[in-house]
């Protein structure tokens, strides 16, 4: 056998292991989990905040954290949520290593950064030293500010605003489209399984598309003014919506699908193939 047709076995074997490591599974589906909790307690503080009921709190990560916080035994909860996305990191980076497709790859790659931040942040809440409990919307505007002072800085801004925005466009498309179909374990669902998943899948994946799209367009304006205030969190994003012509109601279906999108997410914890 050739040097290659070995190193190509080996990568299938190494491969099959992984997908049948229980530890891996769980890790996965546990970051599903806890991704969830995160996008329906979004969906709810955003709702509070159209009907004028949430004064004071973000409709961000940061406030869906603090409302654990809040909750009886809400420290072992937030500990509970940081481990899971730190499992969703561990997957992410396993699919990035044994993956079979390049982009696929890459796009794994870039998810297990993005929570791996995520989860240190919210362990770092946990623990008492801040992290994730602070402001999107200020969070958005000093690293935009700091951005902006580098080389071509704006033009920076400008370009990662535009790829949230097409991002955005693209999940809300893939959403209607129900590409999330192909990761499922469809012949262990029932009928009205499928139902729940259709309808949470497509009206929460619309949902969440729209926040990125407008906080990438959020963003693009930012550069093209060249204020790093006009950048905008997920609370600020959300609030916008209510500053519409139709009022509160945009932001009421936005938040909705916000909290439909964290049921989706526990679907995808039980029946996803991970």
């Amino acid at each position: 056998m050739s040097t290659w047709n070995t190193v190509q076995s080996r990568a299938r074997g190494a491969a099959r292991g992984r997908k049948g490591s229980k530890a891996l599974e769980w890790a996965g589906r546990w970051g599903f989990a806890a991704k969830g909790v995160i996008y329906l307690l979004v969906g709810v503080l955003a709702l509070r905040v159209a009907f004028g009921e949430n004064e004071g709190k973000q409709a961000d990560r940061g406030g869906a954290l603090a409302e654990v916080a809040e909750q009886p035994l809400g420290s072992v909860l937030l500990w509970a949520l940081g481990i899971g996305l730190a499992g969703m990191a561990v997957w992410q980076l396993s699919e990035a290593v044994w993956g079979t497709k390049t982009g696929h790859r890459l796009l794994s790659a870039g998810r297990c950064v993005f929570y791996a931040f995520v989860a240190w942040s919210v362990l770092a809440f946990a623990a008492g030293s801040g992290g994730g409990g602070g402001s999107s919307d200020k969070q958005s505007q000093d690293v935009t500010a700091r951005a902006m002072e580098l080389p071509a800085g704006r033009w920076l801004v400008g370009a990662v605003g535009l790829g949230i925005a097409i991002a955005g466009l693209v999940n809300a498309i893939r959403a209607g489209m129900r590409t999330y179909h192909k990761h499922l374990k469809l012949g262990e669902m029932s009928r009205r399984a499928r139902q729940v998943v259709d309808v949470t899948g497509v009206a929460g994946g619309i949902a969440r598309g729209l926040v990125f799209l407008a906080a990438g367009g959020f963003a693009v304006r930012a550069a093209w003014v060249y204020d790093p205030d006009q950048a905008k969190g997920v609370d600020d994003t959300l609030r916008s919506f209510a500053s519409t012509p139709v009022g509160p109601w945009l932001l009421v279906v936005v938040a909705a699908g916000l909290a439909l999108y964290g049921v989706f997410c526990f679907a995808m914890a039980r029946w996803r193939r991970v």
